[in-house]
């Protein structure tokens, strides 16, 4: 059997895959199917055919018991609970968590600048009804997530709990001491600049590598493969929806501040989006 020439072209793997693969394959080194590299365009082939035509059950047979395709019972631990797991992934999440939960806590909470997406409607729903906000929270976020299982899969839903406790974890650790940047109440239009860029960069690092923040970023990225749109266009209509309903309560100089806010962090996120599509 002969394997597509433009896969081996195409493919490169590393060192350390021609070593598994080599474990695993059931020929002898160097003897036909076994070089790791056709295997390696082997299993890519399996993986575009089966996109294709994911009922084919009996190229999914021949393939596996070839010793082509790793089982799941065969990966590390950290690639069964997040596939698609690598070290330089994780830690782009983390540090994106980082950024954007001290850009939460140093700018945003300090200078009271209001958001859309789901923390605007928790505010929105808690001014008007008394709901609180630990009930309103968890409800919103799930909702979101369900909406992003059916539109983005379960993979999608596993980065996000990864990224989600990572955001969490890192505003505990930066409410553990006091702000490190000054309060800019007085200066509103710089703390509504300084804290887009801080989301903006923090968030786009998160969705640029499958995961997300929160709830919003849920919402918004299954709006935009549901619609076939921006993100930034996406985030712009959940924010700008939740800030025009947040007239009701709040002055509209506050509202345009945040309207400054989420409009430029929309756009770094689309700028992060891009370069992974780009790449």
């Amino acid at each position: 059997a002969g394997v597509p020439g433009n896969c081996v072209a195409l493919y490169r793997p590393g060192p350390l895959f021609h070593h598994r693969l080599r474990r695993r394959s059931p020929f002898p080194e160097g003897e036909g199917w076994g070089q790791p590299r056709v295997a390696f365009s082997i299993e890519i082939c399996y993986t575009a055919f089966t996109d294709v035509f994911p009922g084919n059950l009996g190229k999914r047979q021949f393939f596996k018991k070839r010793g082509f395709i790793l089982s799941q019972k065969n990966r590390p631990l950290p690639e069964k609970l997040l596939p698609g797991f690598t070290v330089p992934r994780a830690l782009r999440i983390v540090a994106g968590a980082a950024i954007v939960s001290f850009g939460l806590y140093n700018v945003h909470r300090q200078s009271g600048i209001t958001e859309g997406g789901v923390l605007g409607t928790v505010l929105l729903l808690h001014h008007w009804f008394g709901w609180p906000a630990s009930v309103i929270t968890p409800v919103l976020d799930i909702s979101c997530y369900l909406l992003a299982l059916k539109v983005l899969g379960p993979d999608f839903i596993k980065w996000s709990v990864a990224s989600t406790l990572c955001v969490s974890g890192f505003f505990r650790l930066w409410e553990t001491w006091p702000p490190f940047l000054p309060d800019l109440s007085g200066q509103p239009l710089l703390a509504a600049v300084l804290g887009a860029l801080f989301v903006g960069v923090g968030v786009g690092l998160i969705v640029r590598q499958g995961g997300s923040s929160g709830g919003d970023d849920a919402l918004a990225l299954s709006i935009a493969k549901a619609v076939k749109c921006r993100i930034s266009y996406a985030y712009l209509f959940t924010d700008l929806t939740v800030l025009t309903l947040s007239l009701s309560y709040i002055p509209f100089k506050r509202i345009a501040y945040s309207l400054i806010t989420v409009t430029l962090s929309s756009w770094i996120i689309d700028c992060f989006q891009k370069g992974k599509k780009n790449t």
